[in-house]
């Protein structure tokens, strides 16, 4: 997933990339990349664990893991904080954007998921919509390559284990969708997107949690 995060951001700098504030991402992204390391050697900690349970369902064999546990946890956590009004009301200004990176980073590294951190602390920043947008593509950017390079050393030589096939079938569907959000940027309700996305989101943390993904 974390390849496919990489490429749809990537993407997406190519279409928003110029209008990125280019001292926020310093400020924020420098502490993010340092925090984005120890949080993708905590994964990589987490994913040699034995499995907690084993069980069939469905004809296949499912295998709960703390790995699973704890990503599928922070994924619901990060779904709620995301629809909260209240949170979604809080803003931090520019003299918290370092501080900003180290928790957005770590979380990034850990779980991919930075997105409700950074805009906590991009809010305030001083940034319009679009220059919001692309600067948290680029921030997203700098964690995603920070995280894929300690999953690289721990993954050297088991290439054959990752299914390239599907990465660039997810990687082609994150490309459609992100040429069409920036289509719909300006029309599309913020709230609805995010309804939707976070209904997914929730399946996926059941399904990680559960074993069953």
């Amino acid at each position: 997933t974390a390849v496919v995060h990489l490429a749809n951001n990537l993407f997406k700098v190519g279409l928003l990339g110029r209008r990125a504030d280019w001292g926020v991402v310093l400020r924020f992204g420098l502490p993010a990349v340092a925090a984005a390391f120890v949080g993708a050697l905590g994964l990589v900690s987490l994913g040699g664990a034995e499995p907690l349970a084993v069980y069939q369902a469905f004809g296949r064999d499912c295998s709960v893991t703390l790995m699973g546990l704890v990503i599928g946890a922070l994924i619901l956590l990060f779904v709620v904080l995301e629809l909260l009004p209240a949170f979604s009301r809080i803003a931090l200004d520019r003299r918290w954007l370092p501080a900003g990176g180290l928790v957005s980073g770590f979380f990034g590294g850990l779980s991919g998921h930075q997105g409700a951190f950074r805009s906590l602390f991009l809010l305030k920043a001083g940034l319009d919509k679009e220059a919001f947008v692309a600067t948290g593509v680029v921030l997203a950017v700098v964690v995603d390559m920070a995280r894929l390079v300690v999953y690289g050393f721990d993954l050297a030589g088991q290439a054959g284990r990752i299914d390239w096939l599907l990465v660039a079938a997810a990687s082609g569907c994150a490309f459609v969708g992100a040429y069409a959000g920036k289509r719909l940027l300006k029309k599309i309700t913020f709230r609805s997107v995010q309804w939707i996305v976070s209904a997914f989101l929730v399946v996926v943390a059941i399904g990680l949690m559960s074993g069953f993904l």
